[in-house]
């Protein structure tokens, strides 16, 4: 843009001619040169750029400077304003107010734009690398990583001066890294400049005083436009609190926070590492710790696991590591053995450093030992399941007291395992189907020796699979007990059983009454009582003819109670005996207190009338205790007549065993009713003549 100004006013005429604005003076500013004539240039100066200018043109005016240039913001109408470099020069000579003197005006908005970004961009970039936590780069793909430039960072991460690695100068940056981490390093940066993807990277490096840091690298390949890696730039950022901080929560992850020991989940990490070598585990089992909770307190109980954790710990070498996988339950990874029985004695050994400490408490548990597989696949979880299963098998008889039992996993154990898993399967289906095939029921008769009559039945359950064939009471009872089935379970049976009481008393046994077992876990249950009642009024049976059998060990759960669940089943006739009475928790001193109608003796005691002299045994004793606190009692197990000859004599109330009737079902013990003349004739002939063989 060219314009003509005299003095602080744009000349519109003037001894050039008419043409003293062009065009493109007037575009940049965006008025027309009659616009132009009626303003002064310092009215139209961006106010930041006026006193500049002022003072350049005065100096320009006094004759200091034959001319100048600046670079100077105009304001246009609609108030926004364009950057321009002015060039101000003398064109004619005249009076000094008057003097006129070109001025040249070029748009330098867009580059005046892109040099504000410039600077913006690099001031940024100035306080980026100021404050990045680690440095920028950028350096040659070689093995030394040849720096050509390196931020202020440098010195704040590594020790050295930027100088000092530039070139390598003093020091290559290759020679900085950790020495284990340079082959891994190159090949990584190798395959992502190949493949031209970013690289991403966490490794050590070495500091000038010998101090290891944490670093970050993130970086990518610059190019050439034949696509040939010509640089590498990136950034290393200090990771180094944040690499403390993961391996603290690691740490706290990995190891349990009571005993220090590696937890679960670092086993199964070992197990399917490498399934090469010859490895084993021992679980060592001691559950039986929880059940000082209720007398010493908790904290004595976490006390004790660390101190046992402790001695566990003693066992340890580089062959054996020690884990905790549940609250008492710890497993021993053992590798580099030989023989099996290196493990058996390894286990005694556990045995004997706990033996002080499981005596004094009076607790116990089981040691299992499961060998590893060396070939193929394996589920690591169910490895420790397994584990478990046999460490809990391993149990002794007294593990409640202070035994350790050791077991081995093997296949007779693995066979019982799935069994007992076909078991539980079976118990479920049976707690959600209404057929009851699997279930069934056998009725063993109770034989009043006062009456000559049977007076009752014994309700036994049984279960019949395809797959399993016969399984016994003992076999699984423990197992619905320990999953809870025992109380769907429990209704079916009592479902089954009053309808066989039904049965009887639709064919005139309206006086014969119907015994079933009954666990502790159903018991006490809130509302067992009225859901009981309420089956037998859905079944339409008299109450007075339900019985139902407790073994005296159910009052180790909750004696007070469960004799109010007694005595309120009793307030609605329902009749109540105590099974396998004299074996268990000895109620001898509360037997009194108990409310039931029945005791049944053990068949332990009924057996000893066999080989003992009947004198030296406990029978007549108990029967006698029993009667004088008004319980009735009946004797379990009779299979001789010698037998019920002597309990006859000791006045025992009825007896029940093979002698009578082994269980049957349904049918067959109606038959027993309709023959009662049979059995009642064989008991008095027993009677009389003591020693007599049963004949069917």
């Amino acid at each position: 843009g060219i314009a003509i100004v005299n003095d602080k006013t744009f000349v519109n005429e003037s001894v050039y001619g008419r043409t003293v604005i062009n065009r493109a003076f007037e575009n940049i500013l965006g008025r027309t040169k009659e616009e132009l004539a009626g303003v002064r240039w310092p009215d139209i100066t961006h106010p930041e750029d006026l006193e500049a200018d002022l003072e350049k043109f005065n100096q320009f005016k006094a004759g200091i400077i034959r001319d100048y240039s600046m670079e100077k913001r105009f304001i246009r109408p609609d108030g926004s304003s364009v950057w321009t470099k002015m060039r101000v020069g003398r064109l004619a000579a005249g009076d000094s107010d008057n003097s006129l003197h070109l001025c040249l005006l070029e748009d330098i908005s867009e580059s005046k734009a892109i040099s504000d970004i410039l600077k913006e961009s690099e001031r940024s970039k100035t306080v980026l690398l100021s404050n990045l936590p680690g440095m920028a780069y950028r350096c040659d793909f070689d093995p030394s990583w040849t720096m050509h430039f390196i931020s202020e960072g440098c010195y704040n991460l590594t020790g050295y001066r930027p100088e000092s690695l530039i070139g390598n100068k003093e020091v290559a940056f290759n020679d900085i890294i950790s020495p284990e981490y340079r082959e891994n390093l190159w090949n990584e940066w190798k395959r992502v400049v190949e493949e031209k993807l970013p690289f991403k990277c966490e490794y050590e490096i070495k500091t000038a005083d010998g101090k290891r840091k944490w670093v970050l690298e993130m970086g990518q390949g610059v190019y050439d436009e034949q696509g040939n890696v010509v640089a590498l730039e990136g950034i290393d950022l200090d990771i180094s609190d944040r690499k403390e901080m993961e391996d603290k929560l690691r740490h706290y992850n990995d190891h349990d926070s009571l005993t220090g020991l590696l937890r679960r989940h670092c086993l199964i990490e070992r197990l399917e590492r490498d399934n090469t070598k010859k490895r084993a585990l021992v679980g060592v089992n001691l559950s039986t710790v929880q059940s000082l909770n209720a007398t010493c307190g908790f904290q004595y109980t976490q006390d004790l696991i660390k101190r046992i954790a402790g001695l566990l710990k003693q066992e340890c070498n580089k062959s054996r590591e020690l884990f905790k996988i549940y609250e008492a339950q710890f497993a021993y990874l053992i590798t580099d053995y030989k023989e099996i029985e290196e493990l058996n004695d390894f286990c005694i050994g556990v045995v004997q450093r706990l033996e002080a400490v499981l005596t004094l408490e009076r607790i116990g548990g089981g040691i299992g030992v499961l060998e590893v597989p060396q070939q193929g696949r394996f589920d690591a979880n169910e490895l420790i399941k397994k584990l478990m299963v046999v460490s809990e098998r391993a149990f002794g008889p007294d593990s409640y007291n202070y035994n350790i039992g050791i077991l081995f996993y093997d296949k007779q154990t693995e066979e019982q395992i799935s069994r007992e898993e076909e078991i539980r399967q079976t118990l479920l289906r049976i707690s959600e189907t209404d057929t009851d095939g699997e279930l069934y029921l056998q009725y063993q008769p109770i034989y009043d020796l006062k009456s000559m009559k049977i007076t009752g039945f014994e309700a036994l359950a049984r279960i019949r699979t395809e797959k399993l064939g016969m399984v016994s009471p003992a076999e699984f009872i423990h197992i619905a007990e320990e999953t809870k089935l025992i109380v769907p379970v429990g209704y079916k049976i009592i479902r089954m059983a009053l309808g066989f009481l039904r049965r009887l008393e639709m064919s005139g046994y309206d006086d014969i009454n119907v015994a079933v077992n009954i666990s502790a876990i159903q018991l006490l249950m809130p509302d067992f009582t009225s859901n009981l009642l309420q089956i037998a009024n859905e079944m339409r049976v008299n109450p007075a003819n339900i019985g139902i059998e407790l073994t005296e060990t159910i009052f180790v759960s909750d004696f007070d109670e469960i004799n109010r669940i007694i005595s309120e089943l009793r307030a609605r006739s329902i009749q109540v005996a105590i099974d396998d009475f004299g074996i268990g928790y000895s109620t001898l001193a509360r037997e009194h207190e108990l409310q039931v109608d029945h005791l049944k003796i053990d068949k332990y005691f009924i057996d000893k009338l066999k080989a003992d002299c009947p004198k030296n045994v406990m029978t007549a004793d108990i029967i006698s205790m029993a009667h004088k606190l008004g319980h009735c009692v009946v004797a379990e197990g009779v299979e001789q007549c010698e037998q019920i000859k002597h309990l006859y004599e000791y006045g025992c109330d009825k007896v029940q065993g093979y002698l009578i009737s082994r269980p049957q079902d349904e049918n067959a013990a109606l038959e027993l009713l309709e023959k009662e003349l049979e059995i009642t004739g064989y008991c008095n002939s027993c009677l009389r003549e003591g020693m007599t063989t049963w004949a069917r």
